[in-house]
């Protein structure tokens, strides 16, 4: 992707995001369901509400169980209706897990997310490759830039977000955007024309969510975090959320059902993801996020 044809794409995109205005969104969907299908801002992809995350400890919560009971997890999710799956590189096996847990579905009928590990030193184009492989797939739904962390992102990324675009020219990625960790990164997503998709923490009483210092121990700022995921959807963002059970330390029914509401009801989030270790706790979040919406 050269310089030029990336100011082209910057230059369409701020018109799109100019088209969706503010009231162009529901703030919770009332009636629907944790498995409805979802459209992720300007990106045009359609996924579930509720998806299944495979990051828990950084995946380790998942690779511990074994490929046979994952597989068995993740069959169950997806007759379920669960259809939105995501994994990252910096999650140890679980492209592959996840590749060979979902082999034989139909790929048109589920969605899959990839977060790219933004190195120095590293090719685009070779490790989107090399996680298509893993994964056994010819493209991803979703590609994020991920756990921004610092302010000067955007610029500092500028090699990997040509890369992006590059593999979207070749049918490769379809949608693209950023995760992020840390007030100072997340201000920088309102405004940005070549996100699409933003992906923030969130839940109702800031557990593990964003502050000043991007790994504080302490409480996140609900207040802020909430403001920025209005800006962004403004901006035609998708919004997906992670943490919603405040990194497993929601122990809690009561907490869980509250972070779904809240990121649904008061932040306006389109989709969260859910990192699960066995059928109840997928179950419970279906259940939760149905409540949530009803």
């Amino acid at each position: 992707m050269t310089p030029c044809s990336r100011r082209r794409f910057l230059k369409t995109g701020l018109g799109v995001g100019a088209a969706v205005g503010l009231g162009a969104f529901p703030i919770a969907a009332a009636g629907g369901k944790a498995t409805d299908w979802v459209t992720l801002g300007k990106s045009g992809v359609k996924v579930t509400r509720l998806a299944f995350g495979t990051g828990t400890m950084s995946g380790r919560v998942q690779r511990e169980l074994g490929q046979d009971q994952f597989t068995r997890l993740v069959r169950h999710a997806y007759d379920n209706g669960i259809r939105f799956f995501e994994t990252a590189e910096s999650y140890g096996e679980m492209h592959k897990m996840l590749g060979v847990a979902l082999k034989g579905l139909p790929r048109d009928s589920y969605r899959l997310m990839s977060k790219v590990t933004t190195r120095d030193g590293v090719d685009p184009q070779t490790k989107i490759d090399e996680l298509r492989k893993l994964a056994n797939t010819d493209y991803f739904d979703v590609m994020l830039l991920h756990y921004q962390h610092v302010a000067t992102w955007p610029k500092d990324t500028a090699r990997w977000q040509d890369g992006i675009l590059e593999a979207k020219e070749k049918k490769a990625v379809v949608g693209q955007g950023a995760s992020v960790h840390g007030l100072p990164a997340l201000r920088q997503f309102p405004g940005n024309k070549w996100l699409e998709i933003a992906m923030i923490r969130m839940n109702h009483n800031g557990t593990r969510m964003d502050a000043e210092q991007y790994n504080t121990n302490g409480p996140g700022d609900v207040e802020e975090v909430t403001t920025r995921v209005k800006e962004v959807r403004t901006d035609g963002m998708g919004v997906i959320s992670m943490k919603l059970i405040g990194e497993g330390a929601f122990t809690n029914r009561d907490d869980r059902q509250a972070a779904m509401r809240y990121a649904f009801r008061n932040a306006g989030v389109d989709s969260v993801t859910v990192g699960f270790k066995n059928k109840d706790e997928i179950d419970e979040a279906i259940e939760n996020l149905n409540l949530a919406l009803a």
